[in-house]
């Protein structure tokens, strides 16, 4: 199995996981948690935590959990991963604030994620206020990973969305006002709410609404129906001969 895992065709990890999660023996626990640590490939990592979910708890989340404290980042961001897959409330207490502000924004976004799906129930508010003093991080795709946990904790997040969106950092307010769009209307794309939270900001609110206003305005008149024109008749050769 070792072997398998680290051969160097990726199919052939990739089968190797799949049947170390079919067979659930707990023989291949080391073997598993080492591989995750190292794997370049996304989808043979999955699956290795797939495997992983498929021993049991009282097994796995203690070696797990060392991972944890790893010095290696992908260590910790696929243990994390793990954690959010077997989904055991229990281990809540292991996301700790210094895994939430991880200086690599992998770590951090997995944590997001993981915290999101633990958080007990009370304790939203809580983690909300941890979470966005992080508004306007990294790159789209680490907002956009913001974005998507603060959501998920419900209604509680507002407040703090609101006081967020008055920053003085142009890239805080946005993210801030784009989540808030987001949680209003999930429908809305991520990036057509950045771009809708950026003007705002950048003109006010009042001149935001203004101007949204004008064009709503002015769409509606140039759709306006007009007179259709009457095409001359038998009845105009009559009131001009009256006159």
């Amino acid at each position: 199995m070792a072997d398998a895992l680290s051969a160097g065709d990726s199919s052939v990890r990739l089968q190797a996981a799949l049947t170390a999660g079919s067979n659930a023996d707990p023989a291949f626990l080391e073997t598993l948690v080492e591989r995750c640590a190292v794997e370049p490939d996304f989808f043979v990592r999955d699956m290795l935590s797939w495997a992983l979910t498929r021993l049991s708890p009282e097994i796995a989340l203690p070696r797990i959990r060392r991972e944890l404290d790893s010095e290696h980042t992908q260590a910790r961001s696929q243990a994390l991963h793990t954690l959010s897959k077997i989904g055991d409330k229990s281990t809540w207490a292991w996301i700790t604030r210094d895994m939430l502000r991880d200086r690599d924004d992998e770590v951090a976004r997995t944590a997001w994620r993981v915290a999101a799906v633990l958080v007990p129930e009370g304790e939203e508010k809580d983690l909300a206020d941890e979470l966005v003093p992080q508004l306007g991080r990294g790159d789209r795709d680490v907002r956009l990973s913001l974005s998507r946990a603060l959501i998920g904790l419900g209604d509680v997040i507002e407040p703090a969305l609101e006081e967020a969106a008055q920053h003085p950092d142009p890239a805080v307010a946005a993210h801030a006002r784009a989540t808030e769009l987001l949680r209003q209307n999930p429908e809305t794309g991520f990036d057509a709410a950045v771009e809708e939270a950026k003007r705002v900001v950048a003109l006010g609110p009042e001149r935001a609404a203004a101007a949204a206003g004008a064009a709503d305005t002015g769409a509606s008149r140039t759709t306006e129906p007009t007179e259709p024109t009457r095409q001359p008749g038998p009845q105009d050769d009559v009131e001009a001969a009256d006159c």
